[in-house]
């Protein structure tokens, strides 16, 4: 059995999502999961990226031991288009696969995990990919199947308009208010609690810890959009200031792109489940560009990197 396979990678964890093409329609045969990726060169990037894959491939290969997979494109956090890091990750995908049936090794592809999910979203034609999960980015194609990226340049440099961001400016201002800048509000001690310290100097010591991280701060952000909804004016601003950023990226991306009403579909954990925070995004959004318009995503990112796979095999090798 000749299969597809396409795989989100992202940082919290990896899923993996086999296909059979039959007469140029999809059937799924199997899906699994594994743990997240980081950054190739961060501290144990390559191993994790290795585990991810394979781990993710064999749990969904479970009910097809002997499937071969013939092609495979990898959606990876952390990864840019056309640079040595996807060449490197391309040889990866070779270490973690059991890949090919004595004529020749699949064909792989590792790409930014945005393009995998707007291929996944929005199959054909123009739009907009907006990704706010626990970090975020915005890519666009215009009529022309030209794409425009904008943000996603890492926690380290530009998480605004993330769930990071609104969990790290949620602990930042629960400090503001333990040393006095700011009244006190319950919204410190529920952060607080949520990390397990109780005083300013316990959330110091904490958030230096090398197990607390990106996805910890991206936790605490339901605390704040909860907060702003309440009333509370200083996750109130938290919440306004994200969303305004988010949709910055969003009418550059359609500045860019010639696009005057865009097709805007979103993804990720913070636009889709923290209502307060999507209100204010579509508020920013019906400001800057008063004819886009809200979709619903036709697939998911590993669709998307399963029709980038049978493109693969569309290609002379």
């Amino acid at each position: 059995m000749r299969l597809l396979a396409g795989f989100d990678a992202g940082q919290t964890h990896t899923r993996c999502r086999l296909s059979l093409v039959q007469d140029g329609l999809h059937q799924p045969v199997g899906e699994g999961e594994g743990p997240g990726v980081s950054h190739l060169d961060a501290p144990l990037g390559e191993q994790r990226f290795i585990e991810a894959i394979r781990t993710s491939a064999q749990h969904a290969l479970n009910d097809h031991p002997d499937g071969v997979i013939q092609a495979a494109v990898v959606g990876a956090s952390g990864i840019e288009h056309g640079t040595a890091l996807q060449q490197r990750a391309e040889r990866l995908v070779g270490q973690a696969l059991v890949v090919g049936d004595g004529s020749g090794l699949c064909k792989a592809l590792v790409t930014g995990d945005e393009r995998t999910a707007l291929r996944g979203a929005i199959p054909e034609g123009a739009g907009i990919m907006v990704i706010s999960g626990t970090g975020m980015i915005v890519l666009g194609r215009g009529d022309d199947g030209r794409e425009h990226r904008c943000g996603g340049w890492g926690w380290l440099l530009d998480g605004a308009g993330s769930a990071f961001d609104l969990g790290h400016q949620g602990l930042q201002l629960t400090l503001r208010m333990a040393d006095g800048r700011l009244p006190d509000h319950p919204l410190r001690q529920r952060i607080w609690n949520q990390i397990g310290c109780d005083s300013h100097a316990a959330v110091k010591a904490r958030v230096v810890r090398n197990d607390f991280g990106t996805a910890d701060f991206a936790a605490l952000a339901p605390l704040v959009v909860e907060a702003a909804t309440d009333g509370c004016s200083g996750a109130e601003e938290i919440v306004q200031r994200s969303a305004t950023s988010l949709s910055s990226c969003i009418s550059t991306v359609a500045q860019r792109l010639s696009l005057q009403a865009p097709l805007v579909v979103c993804q990720g954990g913070a636009v889709t489940h923290l209502t307060g925070f999507r209100t204010a995004v579509q508020q920013a959004i019906g400001q800057s560009i008063p004819k886009a318009r809200w979709g619903e995503a036709r697939g998911d990112a590993c669709d998307g990197a399963l029709r980038m796979a049978q493109d693969l095999t569309l290609r002379p090798r």
